[in-house]
Formats: structure tokens, C-alpha cells, sequence
């Protein structure tokens, strides 16, 4: 499925097998969740995608042909490719560990050619190892929701209670870790989605509501995984002294002005950017141990635009993933 233009619908284009480069890997698509970084991408939100553009960033594939030079993973082998597809390697953010800010940086299924397709290219450094315990379906919401997810878990600190602005497929994965670790989750959801706020309390959440309502004791932290900038001001209003909000999305509508109040004893608010080789490498090793059960709703290629509205529409539980070999 290919975006020729922002702003409009993914067409099917038939497309010549891509060859590996050095250091490249040629993988055969067996799943590819759908993300809201992509509605960002095809809305035109974010401004720097190449056009045509085949969207995905959470694949998993087969690995049919290596470029000369990649040998981390045999030919026949599953490899998952995230969102990071490409770093300089150089700058002070790559040499600090912090590679997930380089200026220089790709990214898979936005400047790079992703996984709404039947084969995608990689740069093996950036392809991660799967853990055997789930299937490729189930495997492809960890490489960006996942994956997002722990990295603002991690940037939350060791908060007792924990916000989760949004409960989807970030969300409904991150609880079951913070869970595990002992925490209380708190899930906000749009105002009167029960089906959504059941679904948070079927996965350990201690409280479940409307995301203009207050919580029933106060937040140490809180996570805005939806992309709705007055969300930032409620969820200050929610989190007691002390407490930090971390912004998990790339993109966020306008956020309106607050009073320093809000802000005031020591409340903070961050965000999150992108990824690194680490972050996946410490998730992927968490996930099978929780264990993490991904809820995801799988649709053929063919009905990549479908999926991409029930996301927008808010009417998944879970994640959507698409099948290349379905249908």
C-alpha cells in the first residue's frame, strides 16, 4: 500500500521486489501493526515523509536475501524492524547513547520504505531478535507501541500510581508491565467509552474513566499516549506534587495556556522521542517474562484504509495488525 500524496488514501500499486545494500537485509512481511504515527504521516502532521511512500514501522518478516555484509541474522531467520531504521553513528547524541535523537536519523515507514507491503529492506543493526513466544501477529504492536510504551514507563521514574492518558495499543501493553512491577494504573479513556475502560480493568487497572475526570487518589505520574494537548493540562491537574507527565507521542494538537500553578511544586512534563537499539533490546527481553499478551485484530492488506479508520475512529481494542498473506 502506497501514500502518494499526504492527505489521501493508500492505494495498491504493484511494486518491484526491493534489492538489500550492504549491510541490508530483504524481508518478506509477515505482519505489520498499524500505528498512529501513521495517520500522522498520511494526514500530512508530520512534514518530512518521502513520497511515494510504502507507511509501517512495526514489522515482522522473514529474512529472504542478505545484502553483502549482513551477517547478524541467517537467510529463513524472523527479525522485527522498528521505527529507528538508521543513525549517523558520529554525532554527540549517537556517542552519548542517545541515539534516538540524532539529527541525522531514518525512520522506517516515514523516510524510510516500511511494512504495509509484501517485502521490506532494513539495515540489520537496526533489526531486533523476537522473542519465540508470539506469533507474528501478536509480535508487531511491541516494535513501536511496545517499545514507546517502556521508554516512557522508564521516563515516569519509580511512581507508585501511573496515568495512562489513551488506552490503546501503547497503553493496554505498558499496564501489563507496570502491573508486574507492582504499580497502580489509573486508565483515561475518551468520555463514555466503557468498552475501552473495561478493557483497562480486565488488564489490572485499578480505576478506569473519562479522560476530563480527576482520578480517585492523586497521580505520582501520568503518560499521554493519546495526541491531545488539553490532555497535558488535565493530567498536571491530576498528578500530586512532584509529579512528572511525559508525552509518548511524536505528534500533539495545540496545547492550551495553564496556569503556572499547575505546574508549580515541582511537577514536570517531558517527552518522548523516537527510540534506541537498547530500549528494544531490554523490552523485548522483559516482554515474554511479564508476560506481555498482546490483544490484536488482524486485516489483509487489502484493508489497510479500513484499519486505519477504525484507529482513528477509536474502535480497536488493541492493535491493528496487518497480514500481508490473508485474505
Amino acid at each position: 500500500m502506497v501514500l502518494s500524496q499526504p492527505r489521501q488514501a493508500l492505494r495498491e500499486m504493484d511494486l518491484p521486489t526491493p534489492t538489500p545494500g550492504p549491510g541490508e537485509v530483504l524481508v518478506r512481511v509477515r505482519a505489520c501493526a498499524v500505528c498512529r504515527t501513521d495517520l500522522h504521516v498520511i494526514d500530512g502532521e508530520l512534514t518530512r515523509a518521502k513520497v511515494p511512500l510504502v507507511p509501517g514501522h512495526e514489522i515482522v518478516g522473514q529474512i529472504v536475501e542478505r545484502g553483502r555484509g549482513a551477517e547478524r541474522f541467517l537467510t529463513g531467520g524472523r527479525v522485527g524492524i522498528p521505527w529507528l531504521g538508521w543513525t549517523c553513528g558520529e554525532c554527540g547524541f549517537c556517542r552519548s547513547g542517545r541515539e534516538n535523537l540524532c539529527d541525522q536519523a531514518r525512520f522506517t515507514g516515514y523516510t524510510l520504505d516500511g511494512g504495509y507491503g509484501e517485502f521490506a529492506v532494513a539495515d540489520e543493526r537496526f533489526c531486533f531478535s523476537l522473542p519465540e513466544f508470539y506469533s507474528d501477529a501478536e509480535a508487531a504492536p511491541l516494535l513501536c507501541a511496545g517499545l514507546i510504551g517502556y521508554r516512557s514507563l522508564v521516563k515516569a521514574g519509580d511512581s507508585s500510581r501511573i496515568g495512562l492518558y489513551g488506552f490503546g495499543a501503547a497503553a493496554h501493553i505498558i499496564a501489563q508491565v507496570a502491573r508486574h512491577q507492582g504499580r497502580e494504573v489509573y486508565a483515561f479513556t475518551r468520555p463514555g467509552d466503557e468498552d475501552t475502560q473495561q478493557f483497562a480493568r480486565d488488564l489490572g487497572a485499578v480505576w478506569a474513566g473519562d479522560s476530563d475526570q480527576l482520578p480517585p487518589e492523586p497521580l505520582d505520574a501520568a503518560i499521554l499516549f493519546a495526541p491531545v494537548g488539553r490532555l497535558l493540562v488535565q493530567a498536571l491537574r491530576a498528578v500530586n506534587k512532584g509529579g512528572c507527565v511525559v508525552c509518548a507521542g511524536i505528534h500533539m494538537s495545540e496545547i492550551p495556556a495553564f496556569p503556572y500553578e499547575l505546574l508549580w511544586s515541582e511537577r514536570c512534563v517531558c517527552s518522548v522521542a523516537n527510540l534506541t537499539r537498547r530500549d528494544g533490546e531490554e523490552f523485548l527481553a522483559l516482554a515474554p517474562s511479564v508476560p506481555i499478551r498482546t490483544a490484536v485484530q488482524t486485516f489483509p492488506l487489502a484493508a489497510t484504509n479500513e484499519a486505519l479508520s477504525r484507529l482513528r475512529e477509536g474502535k480497536l481494542r488493541g492493535a491493528a495488525v496487518l497480514v500481508p498473506s490473508a485474505g
